[in-house]
């Protein structure tokens, strides 16, 4: 096989710090094309890379350019047009986080991809790290036993500090849709995707007026599995990392660093790793969820981190918005 075609829609810092130098260092990777509508950074960008086609409208780049896969990494009120656009031309296509504003544009997404037959995967990059992938390992070969309760957080500050960022109709929201989106999806990933019953939320504005900074809450499942949150851009605190402990009937794991235990009756067996860097865990992270993305373009194999996950995410995010708002736990349906 020949090299794969990708093009990139938005030019910020997940595209030049992470997607395009990644990228360009693989060599089954064709960088065919990358459009951004700030004509500055296009220039800079393609230049630095070494991208000969550019466009300012990524509708023209659609229609001229021979592409396989493109990533779109613009701010969250374009993605659903974006995507949409870029699944009738025929293109699998990779949405950085959220995959949209809301629940109706990610069903909108969904359903275009039902239409066109092409793939959409959603970067939550969180499932990729080496460590995280090894715990659900861990959890899947029935060591730990049957899992029961999962404890995450994420506390930092905002992912971004562009205006747009902080606006709720172009954003969506705030920490949730922040960094509350990767550490919940990386929590149901480890519970296996239960079916949800209820959600109590409770949201706070002390930073700011229009999103919310701070979200802490409880998740219910119908097979009495539970997940307790909280994530923060605001909170003072010891660390600035995202946190996640396992609970299961025969013993527990823990992440960043990984650590895990099963309970023995003479004691217990210590599955625990060597503490890893944590910038090369990230950046190993982007790494394998991207080469994930080319692979199953290049072998039309299913992707991880599908539309249907994010649909699901997002039926569970606009539960915690509703829940936080009214004040009470809601009942999902």
């Amino acid at each position: 096989m020949g090299k794969t075609n990708i093009a990139l829609i938005g030019l910020g810092g997940i595209s030049q710090l992470v997607h395009l130098p990644i990228l360009s260092k693989m060599n089954n990777v064709n960088i065919v094309a990358v459009s951004d509508i700030n004509k500055n950074r296009l220039k800079g960008v393609a230049e630095k890379y070494n991208i000969k086609s550019t466009y300012h409208d990524y509708r023209d780049m659609l229609d001229k350019e021979e592409i396989e896969g493109v990533i779109i990494a613009t701010p969250t009120d374009t993605h659903s047009e974006i995507a949409i656009d870029c699944l009738k031309s025929k293109v699998d296509v990779l949405i950085e986080k959220p995959i949209s504003r809301n629940l109706e544009e990610a069903k909108s997404i969904q359903a275009a991809v039902k239409k066109y037959k092409k793939q959409v995967m959603v970067g939550m990059n969180l499932r990729y790290r080496p460590d995280t992938m090894l715990m659900r390992s861990l959890i899947n070969s029935g060591e730990l036993g049957e899992i029961f309760y999962v404890r995450c957080g994420w506390l930092r500050k905002q992912s971004s500090e562009q205006k747009w960022f902080m606006k709720k109709e172009i954003s969506g929201g705030g920490v949730i849709l922040d960094l509350g989106i990767s550490i919940l999806d990386l929590a149901l990933w480890i519970a296996s995707n239960s079916e949800l019953k209820s959600v109590s939320v409770q949201n706070f504005y002390h930073t700011t007026k229009n999103v919310e900074d701070s979200s802490i809450g409880l998740i219910r499942f119908t097979n009495g599995k539970v997940i307790s949150f909280e994530v923060s851009w605001g909170l003072h605190a010891e660390w600035d990392k995202f946190h996640l402990a396992a609970f299961g009937s025969k013993g527990t794991a823990h992440l960043n660093p990984l650590r895990a235990y099963k309970r023995l009756e003479s004691g217990h067996v210590d599955y625990s790793l060597p503490i890893a860097n944590t910038k090369d865990l990230y950046k190993k992270s982007f790494e394998n969820e991207l080469k994930h993305f080319i692979a199953a373009i290049r072998e039309n194999t299913p992707m991880v981190s599908t539309c249907d996950d994010s649909v699901f995410l997002m039926e569970l995010v606009q539960a915690i918005y509703k829940s936080a708002e009214l004040q009470k736990e809601i009942e999902i349906k």
